[in-house]
């Protein structure tokens, strides 16, 4: 798998805290910098087939469709890519234009991720997004007009503007678009964003945790009615529509970051660039990749294998968990039975996962069962 960070916004989203610039001053310098990147990450990932591309950010559609075209031959020149790749774009949908997804037709892209939040302008000028309702509901349209059906997009409930109605209105859109895949994510206010800074001055009201709750609950049931498996914590999807990045994400796949504040992880050791767009194009312009790195123990490893996998549908795997060693199943059957016990996660043979009830606490269950 491969990770691309573009890291320029058109303008920057209340509750956001990736790394991105407003600025497009050194948007080619970048570009320029990731090409030469990914010449010197060519050895990462060992000569692996690579099943998945992702441009995330940032705002990636952002891109010209020939700025695409140059990543993604580069990236061909050093990497084994399978026929059937999985290409994701992340998309604005006021970038998303007739002429714009044209364009983006003749490039290897074959997966729009598109950031819709909201049908709805009181949640959009809440969140501080650049497009409007109307924009919203045509980007997915114009999309599918022009050749592209796997089409996901994202949604983000529990903001005090949304109340129950408007959140169902949200979703049922979706469905009436057609749309095969959704990601739905909690509002949360994290540090240091804007956000968080109209929060602490009363400027804006605090998140309610027990609407979030009442809204997840309304998401989970819905998806259930339409035919959308609930694959992972905040993804559903039509069952031949499972995001392949993603996906490979939670199940531990290797994968390598490339572009400011980019993250890679070889199956021993996590690594991170530098979130600082001069100071990354500075160190690649003389060949050095500005990364910190974490090697990780066993203990670490297992932690994130709970953690990830107790999110899927797929859930643990009493096999993996024995390849641990014999502490860590010993640890796990313990800790898991009062959950099992109390319906809190279930067990499918030798696989174990979380119940509905489960979903709503799944950061808890994880925690208890970490080593």
């Amino acid at each position: 798998m491969i990770y691309i960070h573009i890291p320029f916004c058109k303008q920057a989203c209340h509750y956001c805290n990736f790394h991105f610039s407003t600025s497009m001053k050194y948007k080619d310098e970048v570009l320029n910098a990731i090409l030469h990147e990914i010449e010197l990450q060519k050895n990462y990932l060992s000569s692996q087939t690579i099943k998945s591309i992702y441009f995330g950010g940032g705002t990636p559609s952002l891109l010209t469709a020939d700025e695409i075209k140059r990543i993604f031959s580069k990236l061909a020149q050093f990497y084994t890519i399978e026929k059937d790749v999985e290409i994701t774009l992340e998309a604005n949908p006021d970038d998303l234009t007739p002429s714009k997804i044209k364009d983006f037709a003749s490039t290897p892209i074959n997966r729009f991720s598109i950031g819709i939040q909201s049908f709805h302008d009181v949640d959009l000028k809440y969140m501080n997004r650049a497009h409007n309702a109307e924009e919203a509901q045509k980007c997915v349209k114009y999309a599918q007009d022009n050749g592209f059906s796997n089409i996901t997009v994202d949604l983000i409930y529990g903001t005090p503007t949304m109340n129950n109605d408007r959140w169902h209105e949200n979703i049922q859109t979706t469905f009436d678009l057609g749309v095969p895949h959704v990601s739905c994510y909690a509002l949360t206010v994290e540090p240091n964003t804007a956000l968080d800074h109209f929060v602490k001055k009363k400027k804006m009201p605090p998140v309610d945790e027990e609407q979030s709750a009442q809204q997840f609950e309304i998401l989970i049931a819905e998806m259930e009615k339409n035919g959308f498996d609930h694959y992972e914590i905040s993804n559903f999807a039509q069952p031949d529509h499972y995001a392949k990045h993603n996906s490979n994400y939670w199940k531990g796949v290797s994968y390598l970051g490339l572009g400011p504040s980019a993250h890679s992880f070889n199956g021993q050791s996590r690594q991170w660039n530098i979130a600082h767009n001069m100071k990354y194009i500075k160190a690649i312009n003389s060949d050095q990749i500005p990364f910190e790195i974490e090697h990780l123990s066993t203990d670490d490893l297992y932690n994130e294998y709970v953690m990830t996998g107790l999110r899927t549908i797929w859930g643990m795997d009493l096999a993996r968990i024995e390849a641990f060693g014999a502490r860590y199943k010993k640890s796990f059957l313990k800790t898991i039975q009062p959950f099992l016990d109390n319906g809190i996660a279930l067990q499918n043979e030798t696989h174990y996962m979380l119940s509905k009830q489960g979903k709503l606490m799944a950061d808890g269950v994880a925690s208890a069962l970490f080593i």
